[in-house]
């Protein structure tokens, strides 16, 4: 083979830091102008909070089921039970919309498409009439209804296509398939009366249709829901979740055609939205839409499950369909930050930060007994640190044990006993995040002592990167009752050694060839893996984030399909090498 000239080699490099140089510029200037280059899942939205069960121990906020267009390249987000919705220029910074007209009160698993220069929405009913809502101008909140036309649908998902042929899918069920049927545009929208049944579960084949927790649960069935239609090269992926919505598996699964009513064939790559293992858990019942610079992404559920088993949030994920058609999700280090959409040409679009708070020594000014500050920092959304009093005497100090780079922060608070209902106005958090090298000299690094907006998972990017070792979060307002957060987390770039990559992988795949039991050598000062597989060695699209355990049993596979397996350790300080790739029949 002919080596390329020196003066190719040359040009090569000197576009990729051409390219590289371009990013970095971007990044600096969406800083500049007060927009933050990077997310952190959850997503921080001004999340409602339920509006039935009037108890205490009850309250929760809402934030599930998200149905994303892009209209007029901006975007558009509509949540179960939310009394409004969400729109964004960027897919970054969300501002919510409270719409003129009551129809959005109790919608529930909403479905929304851009058609025909208007918005249009649809909210599951299981029990009643339903419409199909139009604008042509949302920023507004400004909405028109057709006629009930549409009848107990549950998760309904709306789409039009090229050719103007509308179709209506729904299904939310342990017993019936996702069904579908078509829709007259001629007479605003209404459907046919031939009903289309497509595709059920089928757990006895697809290990990750089983229901609950680590899809353990050999009784109930799981549940079948929330379906979303993507139009990609021609190709109809039809996209579906399961098992259910509690769980830390739950996710979404895709089933692709040539017209949008099938035949469809299963994905092998299926799940391709799950995100069992980290901070918070869950990527299913959501939507895939294409995103600033053209990249698409994919919203979805993510569980707290805490108050009750429907406390949720919103993830988005970097999505792509490979050169043989397979749509998949990128969830690694999924809640960690991640390049935002409108920056450009970032395949890999995690921002390479890592967590530096994790099992830190931590102090607070008082906590009640149950719910200690270490809570703050184990990696679990579940878990919470509870003060004593709820005012401006507050604290929490968290000792990185050595000067790290700081970039980036997310607090995120828990509603312990809130009481609180609907989507009530003046919420706001207020707090302050000082930060100090040898305990004495201390600099704000996060100011919102002024901030009037509610920030539930509030994310910070630092304009400027410090070097510190203590972390210190003060109280000023929150607005629930008690102060309570599950999670303080600091990120950015530790000062030590990557971990070595990991060795003695083994997958063994039991008789029931939907499980395997994963097991590898634990490697010194790792903070946790990524254990990564897929269909084929250029095709890992699947990771689940382990922290402390040198083993895995995996409950998620195909019965028919073979799979390939490798694992990385990370540690503060970034990410070791891929191990060797371990083939499974």
């Amino acid at each position: 083979m002919l080596k390329p000239k020196p003066e190719t080699r040359k040009t090569k490099h000197r576009i990729a830091n051409y390219l590289m140089l371009c990013s970095l510029l971007s990044c600096f200037v969406l800083i500049s102008q007060g927009k933050p280059a990077t997310y952190c899942n959850p997503l921080n939205l001004d999340y409602t909070y339920m509006i039935y069960n009037a108890h205490k121990d009850l309250s929760y906020r809402s934030g599930a089921d998200p149905a994303v267009v892009r209209y007029r390249d901006e975007f558009y987000m509509f949540v179960t039970r939310s009394m409004g919705y969400w729109h964004s220029k960027d897919m970054n910074q969300w501002r919510f919309i409270r719409p003129k007209q009551w129809y959005f009160q109790g919608s529930n698993a909403p479905a929304a498409f851009n058609y025909r220069d208007s918005v249009l929405y649809v909210a599951g009913n299981p029990s009643g009439h339903m419409s199909v809502l139009y604008s042509e101008a949302p920023q507004n909140g400004a909405w028109k209804a057709t006629p009930s036309i549409l009848h107990e649908l549950q998760d309904p998902a709306l789409f039009i296509d090229g050719d103007g042929q509308g179709y209506m899918y729904w299904g939310s069920s342990n017993k019936f398939p996702i069904r579908a049927k078509k829709l007259n545009r001629n007479k605003r929208f209404r459907p046919s009366e031939k009903i289309h049944e497509l595709f059920n579960l089928e757990p006895e084949k697809h290990g990750w249709e089983r229901f609950g927790e680590n899809h353990s649960d050999t009784i109930l069935g799981g549940y079948i829901e929330g379906p979303w239609m993507t139009k990609y090269k021609n190709k109809y992926y039809l996209q579906y979740a399961a098992p259910g919505t509690e769980f830390n598996v739950y996710g979404d699964g895709a089933y692709v055609g040539d017209s949008p009513l099938g035949p469809f064939k299963y994905l092998a790559n299926n799940p391709f939205s799950y995100k069992p293992g980290g901070f918070i858990n869950g990527a299913g019942h959501g939507s895939t839409v294409q995103g600033p610079n053209n990249q698409f992404w994919h919203f979805a559920s993510m569980a707290v499950n805490v108050n009750i088993g429907w406390e949720r949030r919103v993830g988005m994920f970097p999505t792509f369909f490979d050169d043989d058609g397979l749509l998949y999700s990128n969830t690694r280090f999924g809640d960690y930050p991640h390049y935002a959409p409108s920056v450009p040409d970032k395949k890999e679009h995690f921002r390479g930060w890592m967590l530096l708070s994790y099992k830190k020594p931590i102090r607070a000014s008082s906590h009640i007994s149950g719910y200690d500050p270490k809570n703050m920092v184990d990696e679990n959304i579940k878990t919470f640190w509870l003060a004593q009093e709820n005012n401006e005497g507050q604290w929490i100090e968290i000792n990185l044990e050595r000067p790290s780079l700081v970039c980036a922060i997310q607090v995120n608070y828990n509603d312990y006993k809130s009481d609180m209902y609907g989507k009530i106005p003046g919420l706001y958090h207020q707090y302050t995040i000082e930060a100090s090298l040898d305990g004495k000299n201390w600099e704000i690094l996060v100011d919102r002592s002024s901030n009037i907006k509610d920030v539930p998972n509030d994310y910070t990017e630092l304009p400027t990167p410090k070097k510190v070792r203590l972390v210190r979060y003060k109280n000023i307002h929150v607005p629930t009752p008690h102060l309570s957060i599950s999670g303080l987390r600091v990120f950015g770039k530790g000062s030590g050694k990557l971990p070595k990559s990991v060795k003695g992988l083994s997958v063994i795949r039991k008789s029931d060839r939907r499980d395997a039991q994963i097991s590898w050598i634990p490697v010194k000062n790792a903070q946790g893996y990524n254990v990564i597989w897929g269909i084929a060695p250029n095709k890992l699209y699947s990771s689940w984030m382990v922290y402390d355990d040198n083993s895995l049993e995996l409950k998620s596979l195909n019965i028919n399909q073979n799979y390939y397996f490798a694992i990385e350790a990370f540690n503060e300080n970034g990410i070791s090498k891929k191990s060797k790739i371990v083939t499974v029949e």
